[in-house]
């Protein structure tokens, strides 16, 4: 049986899925066709329900739940593993840290932020510690930074690999939003997850999240196994920044999200429903 299998090209997701994918670990007869794509893409996937499995952001799952569960497999969570808000201004670093999570003046509201995709975690935590900053331009991910070089967005928010250069570029550091959600709800920070189609037959969801657990174990095992694969996905990123990136979001919860895992997830729902950035959810979330 073939399945369409949606994740980015980022090091955390192909160091997950690299044993999965080129059968360095018995599949059962699986075999997986690979979508590469950048979350907000995989987001919108989600949204018309084209893939049988894919990572999404947490935020976007509210709106997929109704065609998808999450596997207990294969999340990014963690602490200190969050978002980074920069600008090119350090006197406007300065100034934004310490309006994280209260009123904004109105002088800085119409500051352009430049975010990965509308339905990303990253986007959802800005809601959180800067509910103000309304004007929001959507970019990929990995142009952010360059977008205030050139100064066309006045703030970006930077996920996934780009949190280790932006310094390099002469950007600087308004807050970790991450660290902000842990100093706010104690618990670690969940940024996607690993879904699947719940009109699947459950024999073959579960053996699915048996898989990706399996995969992320073998990973674990031999971390230099999938090298050559990881780097040739990595946009020219060099090899500790790559296995500093994999180190920061795949860890325990990747293998198992376990009770701390599942109160964080349930945690991020309860308060986006909360502040209204997403609907009721009715059905269950977890697979198992």
């Amino acid at each position: 049986m073939e399945l369409t299998l949606g994740f980015s090209p980022c090091p955390n997701d192909t160091f997950i899925f690299d044993a999965l994918i080129h059968h360095k670990i018995d599949t059962k007869g699986l075999t997986f066709c690979v979508k590469y794509h950048d979350v907000e893409t995989l987001n919108d996937k989600a949204f018309n329900n084209e893939l049988d499995i894919t990572k999404l952001s947490y935020h976007a799952f509210a709106y997929a739940v109704q065609q998808y569960e999450l596997l207990d497999a294969g999340s990014a969570l963690g602490f200190g593993v969050g978002p980074l808000l920069i600008t090119k201004s350090e006197d406007l670093a300065n100034r934004l840290k310490a309006y994280a999570g209260n009123d904004l003046p109105v002088a800085l509201q119409d500051l352009r932020v430049g975010i990965p995709g509308k339905y990303t975690t990253a986007n959802f935590l800005l809601g959180l510690a800067f509910p103000a900053l309304q004007n929001k331009h959507e970019l990929v991910f990995s142009d952010i930074e360059q977008a205030l070089l050139d100064n066309e967005i006045d703030l970006g928010l930077i996920i996934h690999e780009n949190r280790f250069t932006y310094q390099d570029k002469g950007l600087f550091k308004v807050v970790d939003l991450g660290d902000f959600w842990e100093r706010t709800t104690n618990n670690p920070i969940p940024l996607g997850g690993i879904v699947i189609k719940r009109e699947l037959p459950v024999e073959v969801k579960l053996l699915v999240n048996q898989l990706v657990k399996e995969s992320v174990e073998y990973a674990f095992a031999n971390p230099k196994s999938g090298l050559e694969y990881i780097r040739s996905h990595a946009q020219e990123m060099e090899e500790t920044v790559m296995y500093k990136h994999i180190e920061l979001y795949v860890n325990k919860y990747s293998i198992h999200l376990g009770e701390n895992g599942r109160s964080a997830v349930t945690t991020l729902f309860e308060k986006a429903r909360t502040v209204g950035l997403i609907p009721q959810i009715e059905k269950n979330i977890f697979l198992i």
